[in-house]
């Protein structure tokens, strides 16, 4: 059985309702940037992959697309809810940074269509559907790459996303304390 604060030790979330990280997250991006752009689904790869699959021609369009950094605020909201029992809900927002690098002959465009095609909201919606809202993107950034001693158009967009995390830890209303009030 978990910690509560009544036992003591350490108090891992009794619950987490936060938008989806790693894969979960990966295949939200590829859906948005295949749709956005037009590219197909496998032409757009999550960045880091346990097996690498086959890097694909020179000539073809393509993007990997991966969050680099999760950046939280400082100052959580620590709220505690008396109802039942009680617990204290922790409430944060994250920045989350995701590169999208764009690779073969329209490279740029495509970094560029994304990066416009994310200000339209229909094109969001399963970004919002996840708890995810568009903050900023930045310039694109042409950055060729070389692949098999050969130079590949590269473009690379950042990707600025907020949401919201939520954690609820079991930490129990005072029922009574062993204390002395004096005049």
């Amino acid at each position: 059985m978990a910690n509560t604060s009544a036992t003591g030790g350490s108090l891992p979330p009794a619950s987490v309702d936060t938008p989806a990280f790693d894969l979960d997250l990966d295949k939200t991006f590829q859906q948005i940037v295949s749709g956005v752009t037009g590219l197909s689904g496998d032409m757009v790869r999550p960045r880091w992959q346990p097996t690498q699959p086959r890097m694909p021609e020179i000539g073809e369009d393509w993007c990997a697309i991966g969050v680099i950094e999760i950046l939280p605020d400082n100052n959580p909201a620590v709220m505690h809810d008396g109802a039942g029992d009680g617990h204290d809900d922790l409430i944060r927002h994250e920045d989350v940074i995701v590169l999208a690098s764009f690779y073969g002959p329209h490279a740029a465009r495509q970094a560029a269509i994304l990066r416009d095609g994310l200000y339209i909201s229909q094109n969001r919606e399963p970004l919002d559907a996840v708890g995810i809202g568009l903050v900023t993107t930045d310039s694109v950034r042409t950055v060729p790459a070389l692949v098999n001693e050969q130079w590949q158009r590269r473009a690379d967009l950042l990707i600025t996303l907020r949401r919201i995390v939520r954690r609820s830890y079991p930490v129990l209303n005072i029922l009574s304390a062993p204390v002395q009030i004096t005049p």
